[in-house]
């Protein structure tokens, strides 16, 4: 691939928003800054284009997350979450993001994919095979070695880039506040 200049280059951002909540609660109990996360991915390089994509339930309202998810300049793809006979649920967005940056990638020079999902290796593999870049960006500790390994650049992301959680505070009668 020609050496591109780094104001110059074309990105597209894909992150999976479940797999990142899940990590960012587990292990900081926080959760991402989409914002500062989209600036520090970007830095100076051309946005082609930032999809998230989310998995709804039910019984949890997101639509203010959605809401300013799209007000900062990501595209918002979502799917219910199904509950299967036997109680196990099924909701993931793998498919739906392999699918996404394959078809993306022609008009791309670096595909960014925001997720530490082990799945996702043979797809940096076949993008690499294409001529992307492919960066990951994740938390070390929940992240599969195979995607490391796979990607052009990993970049872990840091505890500037989240928010913690409130917590709550219980008063003497047992009622709690946040």
């Amino acid at each position: 691939m020609q050496n591109i200049k780094w104001n110059n280059q074309r990105i597209g951002i894909f992150v999976d928003v479940q797999n990142m909540f899940y990590s960012a609660k587990a292990l900081h109990h926080s959760k991402i800054d989409y914002s500062k996360l989209l600036l520090e991915i970007v830095g100076g390089r051309n946005l082609i284009r930032a999809i998230a994509y989310v998995v709804q339930k039910a019984d949890v309202d997101q639509s203010a997350f959605i809401e300013a998810l799209t007000r900062l300049g990501y595209e918002i793809k979502t799917k219910e979450l199904r509950m299967r006979a036997d109680g196990t649920a099924k909701g993931d967005w793998d498919m739906g993001i392999a699918i996404d940056s394959i078809a993306i990638s022609t008009k791309l020079d670096t595909v960014v994919l925001v997720s530490g999902d082990g799945d996702f290796a043979p797809l940096v593999d076949m993008l690499k095979a294409k001529g992307c870049r492919v960066e990951i960006v994740s938390f070390r500790r929940s992240t599969a070695i195979e995607l490391v390994e796979a990607a052009t650049n990993y970049t872990s992301i840091e505890e500037s880039l989240l928010f913690k959680e409130k917590e709550k505070k219980t008063s003497k009668n047992g009622s709690s506040h946040n």
